[in-house]
């Protein structure tokens, strides 16, 4: 019996959520399996990977092939390294102490980027809210401008209108005067 390590497909339609699982490859995509290894969500940024990696190192020293995706995730995850770090140690090359401190060396320089990459994304986001917030400030004080321009022009509009309706009124009655004289 043949095993692979691959994604197992969970959760609603657009939004994927999978399984890594060890399965026989003659089972069904989300069909039985063997083990299940970890969680793989590409829906966050960065896609949040949750990989039990002695598990994941275990099948793959019992001669399961990882897929594709399988073998990215499980690469990115440190699985691969510890597997051939592991091989190295059985060769004689290292010894267990050697292989641990490798791969602590390189787990720490990989949480450290991934840590940074979460820092610019969210430094990145802040920098947009910021910018969103001061260009939507501009665009009410703009408006605000604008409708104290537009009462000032209905306030400018409307005093010349009662000035001019104060001269007729102060002329109509001048008139009037001027007509009991003439008539007296």
């Amino acid at each position: 019996m043949s095993v692979k390590i691959r994604l197992q497909r969970h959760g609603k339609k657009g939004k994927p959520f999978y399984w890594v699982v060890a399965a026989d490859a003659r089972s069904k995509r989300d069909g039985k399996y063997l083990e299940k290894i970890g969680t793989y969500n590409p829906n966050t940024n960065p896609a949040t990977i949750d990989l039990n990696v002695d598990s994941a190192v275990k099948w793959l020293h019992n001669g399961a092939q990882p897929t594709d995706t399988a073998r990215a995730i499980l690469s990115y995850k440190g699985a691969l390294l510890k597997h051939h770090l592991d091989g190295g140690v059985r060769k004689g090359a290292l010894t267990q102490e050697q292989a641990d401190a490798k791969f602590a060396t390189w787990l720490e320089a990989k949480t450290g980027a991934v840590d940074a990459k979460k820092q610019g994304l969210s430094k990145a986001q802040a920098e947009a809210k910021a910018k969103a917030l001061k260009a939507e400030q501009e665009v009410n004080a703009k408006r605000i401008a604008a409708a104290a321009q537009a009462e000032a022009d209905a306030i400018a509009a409307a005093a010349p209108a009662e000035e001019v309706a104060e001269v007729e009124a102060e002329e109509a009655p001048a008139a009037e005067e001027s007509n009991e004289e003439t008539q007296a």
